[in-house]
């Protein structure tokens, strides 16, 4: 149940239009929804800010779409990551109105329209093949209420690139910078911005990358200041980063 449900719950009481223990029995089942090999954390968007994110890797379609109508039942919003076209046609049988994006690898819901946008952050992708990590971070930044801007294809193998994006890149709270092979871009990009950036390593590059950890160990050891790092191909961990420091910056709640 997200903040404003459970004003409303009270204001319904205050005006005398709920009993008090009628508002009691909804608010007992407030933290938790069991299901199916399933403890789903319906009160995590009134401690954090946002509702519990469902990681589709290793779950079943039917676990997945179980999980999402629990989700979609107490708040105004749904956020699916790693999620593939099966699990996607399992949710919208449930959710007609979700949305699957391929690239992204994500499936979102919302009841309404979208807030008002609080912040913008830039997503950067050195290459296209960062983009399904990119499209991740950019897909969990939206679902935040925050306004993405991206830049793709902008690697540092032709620097001439970033440079021509670097107006937009410098009216950004907060930068999500993904890149594979030797991680070199989130290192170029904090020493251009003045705004924090989250770097994603992604597992992109040929024998000796090690599947990001070259790209991770480069970032980690970047000479740039306020350059921070999430896991590999943490798209989703990123957006969530970059998205509060644009709220906080821009003085929302």
């Amino acid at each position: 149940m997200d903040r404003a449900r459970v004003i409303e719950l009270l204001e319904k009481v205050r005006a005398g239009a709920l009993d008090p223990a009628a508002a009691a029995e909804v608010l007992a089942t407030l933290p938790l929804a069991e299901g199916e090999a399933l403890l789903l954390d319906t009160h995590r968007e009134l401690r954090t800010g946002f509702p519990e994110a469902v990681y589709a890797a290793g779950k079943t379609p039917e676990q997945v779409a179980e999980a999402a109508a629990r989700l979609a039942g107490a708040h105004d919003r749904l956020l699916i990551t790693r999620a593939t076209e099966a699990h996607a046609a399992a949710v919208l049988a449930v959710l007609a109105e979700a949305a699957f994006d391929p690239v992204a690898r994500t499936i979102s819901w919302r009841e309404g329209p979208p807030g008002a946008a609080r912040g913008e952050v830039a997503v950067v992708a050195a290459g296209t093949s960062d983009l399904p990590v990119a499209a991740e971070a950019a897909r969990t930044l939206e679902m935040m209420d925050v306004r993405v801007s991206r830049y793709e294809d902008v690697g540092v193998a032709g620097l001439h690139r970033l440079l021509g994006a670097l107006e937009g890149l410098r009216r950004a709270d907060a930068l999500v910078v993904c890149a594979g092979m030797e991680g070199a871009l989130p290192s170029v990009v904090g020493g251009l911005v003045r705004a924090p950036v989250v770097a994603v390593p992604t597992s992109v590059g040929y024998g000796a990358h090690f599947g990001g950890v070259s790209a991770l160990l480069g970032m980690l050891n970047s000479c740039a200041p306020g350059v921070a790092v999430v896991n590999i191909d943490n798209g989703f961990g990123a957006g969530m980063v970059a998205g509060r420091i644009a709220i906080a910056a821009r003085g929302a709640s």
